[in-house]
């Protein structure tokens, strides 16, 4: 399942939303429950997770594919992870007005923004190793989530069908989960949307032997889109990425090289199991916070060295977030974990206040305040409470969430849902099917063709406004 929201200005109306498309599904659903989970549960082999079918349009069978292609890559079984998007934009008055702040209005307006959204991207990537201590939540993994039974060293047995690593923070952002030693090749530290423009195109145009090595098609059946280093550009995993919405025929990368960026996809939450809906207001007020704070910082281009020191962080954390003999590289010099989140804290209680001055309360303020213990004692972290429920019980992940999603299904099949609301998603439903059918039913080329062109196309670059002083070095 995925659930998406429309774009709110409050975290209340996203919950409202995402609460009903929760009960929605319930309404549906005989004999089945929401996982509330990052990692799956207990699963039968590569097999037993189904490639999702889009239909059999070109665009439908391109999507296909690609999960295909992800199959023959990563294994099916990397497609059953889940977690928390949170997609964050500025409204254009705020920008207008830090523009004039900052006398950048000889920049034009939308490679000011672009500029200002990867300095937040730096920021973001030099301290987001706070949002996976605070929440990450995933220490354990059922056996049957490991290839051909192998279990890493930094796994240990829990019960007869769970592993964990005892300090483990997410163990879905750890290279068992979503990460990939040749995109790691591709050293994306977000210096300037040009520099990222081009190394994605880079990546879904040039071949990778082990790629090649797999073949794209077995007779007529297709087993990847291409053997490139990415199929297509959403291929590329990281914490956070700059988006804009695309037209059709236009690749991810070419909607940014043409308009800028639009808005942030951060992409490191793990899904709370605690919460029917898998992710908290606190926690969006906390996260609004934190972006907000990284880009009002001062964040300057990012070196290949610095890069390796960030995802050494990044890593230390995911594995042993919760260790106290941990400790962080900060500015070349060894920092303990609690010391630096609580200078960020510090930091960010102020940007807080100024969120906190146009809304009823201290919403920001409070998010900040209730976190803030973490820090001092690992054992209110989600990922040590998820390790606590375990051992409490039998030690089995699966039993575990099983039991937990059972309780929330009873929760939110008795949560109200206005009929309006109701009659509107049903109707949606409706017009999706109808939607597909007409896209079948307009296509007039093969599927070939269809690829060949759509390639052709994302490897065009599109035109650039003027580029401002820091994208220009």
């Amino acid at each position: 399942l995925e659930y998406i929201t429309p774009v709110y200005s409050e975290p209340k109306e996203a919950l409202a939303f995402l609460s009903d498309l929760h009960t929605f599904t319930y309404h549906h659903l005989e004999n089945e429950w929401i996982w509330p989970g990052s990692m799956p549960s207990r699963l039968s082999g590569n097999d037993s997770v189904p490639i999702a079918d889009y239909g059999s349009s070109n665009v439908g069978t391109m999507k296909h594919v690609y999960r295909k292609g992800l199959d023959v890559r990563y294994g099916r079984i990397m497609q059953a992870i889940a977690g928390v998007h949170y997609n964050v934009s500025l409204p254009d008055d705020m920008w207008h007005a830090l523009r004039e702040m900052e006398k950048a209005t000889n920049i034009p307006f939308n490679d000011y923004r672009s500029t200002r959204y990867f300095g937040m991207i730096r920021h973001f990537r030099r301290h987001s190793w706070l949002l996976l201590y605070l929440f990450g939540a995933s220490p354990a993994i059922d056996k049957s989530f490991l290839p051909n039974g192998q279990v890493p060293d930094k796994l240990q047995p829990l019960s007869d069908d769970t592993y964990y690593a005892p300090y483990a923070t997410t163990l879905r952002m750890s290279d068992l989960g979503y990460q990939n030693k040749v995109q790691s090749q591709l050293k994306i530290c977000f210096n300037s949307l040009s520099n990222y423009v081009n190394t994605l195109r880079h990546a879904i145009s040039t071949p990778w032997p082990d790629y090649e090595a797999l073949g794209v098609r077995n007779g007529d059946e297709w087993q990847q889109l291409n053997a490139n280093i990415l199929q297509i550009e959403n291929e590329y995993y990281s914490d956070i990425r700059p988006k804009r919405v695309a037209k059709h025929n236009e690749t991810p990368s070419q909607a940014l090289e043409a308009r800028g960026v639009e808005y942030i996809e951060v992409r490191c939450l793990d899904l709370n199991p605690f919460d029917p809906l898998g992710v908290t207001e606190s926690q969006m007020r906390f996260v609004d916070t934190f972006l907000m704070w990284c880009l009002l910082s001062d964040s300057p281009w990012i070196s290949d060295e610095e890069c390796d020191h960030l995802d050494d962080n990044r890593r230390l954390v995911v594995e042993r977030g919760r260790d106290p003999e941990l400790r962080l590289t900060r500015n070349g010099e060894s920092v303990t974990l609690p010391a630096w989140g609580e200078q960020i804290f510090a930091e960010m209680a102020e940007v807080a206040r100024l969120l906190d001055a146009v809304e009823e309360g201290e919403p920001h303020a409070a998010a900040l305040e209730a976190l803030a213990p973490r820090l001092k004692d690992p054992s209110l972290t989600p990922s040590a409470q998820m390790l606590a429920r375990l051992q409490e019980g039998n030690g089995s992940l699966s039993d575990t969430l099983l039991s937990m999603a059972q309780a929330q299904a009873d929760k939110l099949k008795a949560t109200p849902m206005l009929r309006s609301r109701e009659a509107l998603l049903a109707q949606l439903i409706d017009t999706s099917h109808q939607q597909q059918r007409d896209i079948e039913e307009a296509d007039q080329e093969s599927f070939s063709e269809f690829l060949e062109s759509y390639f052709t196309k994302a490897r065009e670059s599109r035109v650039l406004s003027a580029l401002p002083p820091e994208d220009a070095q």
